[in-house]
Protein backbone atom coordinates (compact mmCIF):
# COMPACT_ATOMS: atom_id res chain seq x y z
CA UNK A 1 0.00 0.00 0.00
CA UNK A 2 2.62 2.51 1.22
CA UNK A 3 4.53 1.64 -2.68
CA UNK A 4 1.16 2.99 -4.58
CA UNK A 5 0.58 6.33 -2.23
CA UNK A 6 4.32 7.69 -3.48
CA UNK A 7 3.49 7.71 -7.50
CA UNK A 8 0.06 9.67 -6.77
CA UNK A 9 2.16 11.80 -4.05
CA UNK A 10 4.42 12.70 -6.69
CA UNK A 11 1.98 13.24 -9.30
CA UNK A 12 0.28 15.56 -6.70
CA UNK A 13 3.04 17.46 -6.28
CA UNK A 14 4.27 17.30 -9.67
CA UNK A 15 0.97 18.49 -11.18
CA UNK A 16 0.84 21.67 -8.36
CA UNK A 17 4.11 22.77 -10.48
CA UNK A 18 1.75 24.94 -12.81
CA UNK A 19 2.79 26.49 -15.28
CA UNK A 20 6.22 25.03 -15.32
CA UNK A 21 7.78 21.86 -17.49
CA UNK A 22 7.54 19.63 -14.14
CA UNK A 23 3.45 19.51 -14.18
CA UNK A 24 3.06 15.89 -16.36
CA UNK A 25 -0.24 17.55 -18.02
CA UNK A 26 2.08 19.67 -19.91
CA UNK A 27 4.73 16.84 -20.69
CA UNK A 28 3.25 15.16 -24.19
CA UNK A 29 2.40 19.01 -25.38
CA UNK A 30 -0.57 20.07 -22.63
CA UNK A 31 -2.20 23.74 -23.19
CA UNK A 32 -0.16 26.84 -22.70
CA UNK A 33 -1.37 29.11 -20.26
CA UNK A 34 -4.01 31.59 -20.70
CA UNK A 35 -2.52 35.29 -21.53
CA UNK A 36 -2.86 37.44 -18.64
CA UNK A 37 -5.05 40.44 -19.49
CA UNK A 38 -3.37 43.36 -17.87
CA UNK A 39 -4.45 47.25 -17.88
CA UNK A 40 -1.68 48.28 -20.13
CA UNK A 41 -2.37 49.57 -23.64
CA UNK A 42 -2.26 47.29 -26.48
CA UNK A 43 0.36 49.52 -28.03
CA UNK A 44 1.96 50.40 -24.58
CA UNK A 45 2.49 53.34 -22.93
CA UNK A 46 3.27 56.43 -25.04
CA UNK A 47 5.97 58.84 -23.42
CA UNK A 48 4.55 62.30 -23.26
CA UNK A 49 6.94 65.32 -23.55
CA UNK A 50 7.73 67.35 -20.38
CA UNK A 51 5.85 70.83 -20.66
CA UNK A 52 7.69 71.79 -17.47
CA UNK A 53 9.30 75.36 -17.90
CA UNK A 54 13.01 76.44 -16.56
CA UNK A 55 12.85 77.88 -13.12
CA UNK A 56 13.96 81.65 -13.34
CA UNK A 57 17.04 81.72 -10.84
CA UNK A 58 18.91 79.01 -9.36
CA UNK A 59 20.12 80.34 -6.11
CA UNK A 60 22.49 78.05 -4.05
CA UNK A 61 23.05 74.79 -4.86
CA UNK A 62 24.57 71.97 -1.89
CA UNK A 63 25.40 68.61 -1.04
CA UNK A 64 23.56 67.18 2.26
CA UNK A 65 25.41 63.34 3.26
CA UNK A 66 23.30 60.39 3.01
CA UNK A 67 23.75 56.66 4.14
CA UNK A 68 23.99 55.73 0.46
CA UNK A 69 25.43 58.21 -1.07
CA UNK A 70 24.52 62.26 -1.44
CA UNK A 71 21.55 64.51 -1.59
CA UNK A 72 21.63 67.41 -4.12
CA UNK A 73 19.78 70.48 -2.45
CA UNK A 74 18.98 73.44 -4.72
CA UNK A 75 17.40 76.42 -3.93
CA UNK A 76 15.79 78.67 -6.51
CA UNK A 77 13.22 81.79 -6.66
CA UNK A 78 10.48 81.38 -9.88
CA UNK A 79 9.20 85.20 -11.36
CA UNK A 80 5.83 84.67 -9.54
CA UNK A 81 3.87 82.67 -6.63
CA UNK A 82 2.03 79.47 -7.53
CA UNK A 83 5.18 77.00 -9.48
CA UNK A 84 4.66 73.51 -8.60
CA UNK A 85 5.86 70.28 -9.44
CA UNK A 86 9.59 71.21 -9.14
CA UNK A 87 12.00 69.23 -10.24
CA UNK A 88 15.70 68.73 -11.45
CA UNK A 89 16.18 66.43 -14.65
CA UNK A 90 19.29 65.52 -17.12
CA UNK A 91 19.59 67.51 -19.58
CA UNK A 92 20.42 64.40 -21.74
CA UNK A 93 17.78 62.03 -21.74
CA UNK A 94 18.53 58.94 -19.17
CA UNK A 95 16.42 56.23 -17.40
CA UNK A 96 15.69 57.29 -13.31
CA UNK A 97 17.69 54.64 -11.83
CA UNK A 98 20.94 54.89 -14.27
CA UNK A 99 22.14 58.53 -13.90
CA UNK A 100 25.59 59.23 -15.55
CA UNK A 101 27.66 62.09 -16.90
CA UNK A 102 28.76 63.51 -19.81
CA UNK A 103 32.01 62.09 -21.37
CA UNK A 104 34.19 64.87 -19.23
CA UNK A 105 32.34 63.59 -16.19
CA UNK A 106 29.58 66.60 -15.61
CA UNK A 107 26.33 65.60 -14.56
CA UNK A 108 23.86 68.23 -16.15
CA UNK A 109 20.94 69.13 -14.82
CA UNK A 110 18.00 71.64 -15.52
CA UNK A 111 15.43 72.82 -12.83
CA UNK A 112 12.25 73.08 -14.07
CA UNK A 113 8.57 73.45 -12.89
CA UNK A 114 5.14 74.27 -13.73
CA UNK A 115 3.91 77.89 -13.54
CA UNK A 116 0.43 78.61 -12.18
CA UNK A 117 -2.18 78.88 -14.60
CA UNK A 118 -1.99 82.74 -16.55
CA UNK A 119 -5.53 83.73 -15.49
CA UNK A 120 -4.82 82.96 -11.88
CA UNK A 121 -4.33 85.79 -9.05
CA UNK A 122 -0.92 84.18 -8.22
CA UNK A 123 0.25 84.29 -11.59
CA UNK A 124 -0.02 88.14 -11.57
CA UNK A 125 1.79 88.19 -7.70
CA UNK A 126 5.82 88.70 -8.32
CA UNK A 127 7.50 86.41 -5.76
CA UNK A 128 8.82 87.40 -2.69
CA UNK A 129 12.55 86.05 -1.87
CA UNK A 130 12.11 85.46 1.46
CA UNK A 131 8.98 83.81 1.24
CA UNK A 132 8.67 82.24 -2.13
CA UNK A 133 12.15 80.46 -2.62
CA UNK A 134 12.13 76.44 -4.03
CA UNK A 135 13.95 73.59 -2.90
CA UNK A 136 13.98 70.51 -4.43
CA UNK A 137 16.49 67.25 -3.94
CA UNK A 138 17.96 65.08 -5.91
CA UNK A 139 19.25 61.98 -4.76
CA UNK A 140 22.61 60.09 -6.10
CA UNK A 141 24.02 56.92 -4.76
CA UNK A 142 27.80 56.45 -4.17
CA UNK A 143 28.09 54.31 -7.05
CA UNK A 144 26.98 57.42 -9.34
CA UNK A 145 28.99 59.89 -7.52
CA UNK A 146 32.16 57.72 -8.61
CA UNK A 147 32.46 58.69 -12.54
CA UNK A 148 31.34 62.23 -11.80
CA UNK A 149 33.31 65.28 -11.02
CA UNK A 150 30.96 68.30 -11.12
CA UNK A 151 26.97 69.14 -11.06
CA UNK A 152 26.46 71.79 -12.88
CA UNK A 153 22.36 73.20 -12.20
CA UNK A 154 21.11 75.07 -15.11
CA UNK A 155 17.90 77.51 -14.45
CA UNK A 156 16.08 79.89 -16.29
CA UNK A 157 18.53 82.58 -16.52
CA UNK A 158 21.89 81.30 -14.63
CA UNK A 159 23.60 77.89 -13.74
CA UNK A 160 25.06 76.90 -11.08
CA UNK A 161 28.81 74.22 -10.83
CA UNK A 162 29.12 72.25 -7.46
CA UNK A 163 32.09 70.10 -7.58
CA UNK A 164 31.81 66.45 -6.23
Amino acid sequence: MNRALWPIAACLVLSACGDSRFNPTRWFGGERAPRVETLAPPKGYQEKPDTRLPVAQVLSAKWEQTVEGRLLVVTAIAPTKGWWDIALVPETPQPADRIRPDADGVLRLRLVGAPPPADSTTARMPAQPGADTLTVAFPLSSTALRDIGTVVVTGGTNAVSLGV
